[in-house]
């Protein structure tokens, strides 16, 4: 399964329409993760037009996100993979610790909130950021992720750097 994993697109500030260089790698997807901050649903409306999206609600995100279909957290099940997702996973420190506490059955964590790519084990679970398409901030490019998952196993996780 070919998991693509967007945060903080930040619409209609940051997220105009789908960027070419994020629709080729959605064109690819089996599903989609937005690990919150979407801010419009009609980007949501955008994404599951490649393939079946789930999303988290960010600090940025109202009540029409809420509607569209987007918790707090998220729990599933994907490949075999047990997956969670929040948007944000607090300071860095202790960072694993927290989510393994939160989510003590997740294999992996995919969360948002600083627009900072990461992909990161510890205390029993696998933490991964995809950072921003649209909203670099500090951070050299905009990125996104994608995971391939198969048989109860991450089989790879990486971060895209995008134009």
């Amino acid at each position: 399964m070919r998991v693509v994993v967007l945060a903080d697109t930040h619409a209609p500030r940051f997220w105009k329409g789908c960027p070419p260089a994020v629709a080729r790698e959605l064109a690819r997807a089996d599903l989609i993760l937005h690990a919150g901050d979407v801010c419009t649903p009609d980007v949501l409306d955008e994404l599951a037009a490649f393939a079946p999206v789930h999303v988290v609600l960010g600090n940025n995100d109202g009540p029409e996100v809420a509607a569209w279909g987007a918790p707090e957290t998220w729990e599933l099940e994907l490949a075999g993979v047990r997956v969670a997702m929040i948007h944000d996973s607090g300071p860095k420190d202790r960072r694993t610790l927290r989510m393994r506490r939160r989510f003590p059955t997740a294999d992996l964590v995919v969360f948002g909130h600083s627009h900072i790519p990461m992909d990161v084990t510890g205390d029993g679970v696998r933490v991964f950021n995809p950072g921003s398409p649209t909203d670099k901030r500090r951070q050299p490019d905009r990125t996104l992720g994608v995971l391939e998952l198969a048989d109860g196993e991450i089989v790879s996780a990486g971060i895209v750097r995008l134009p």
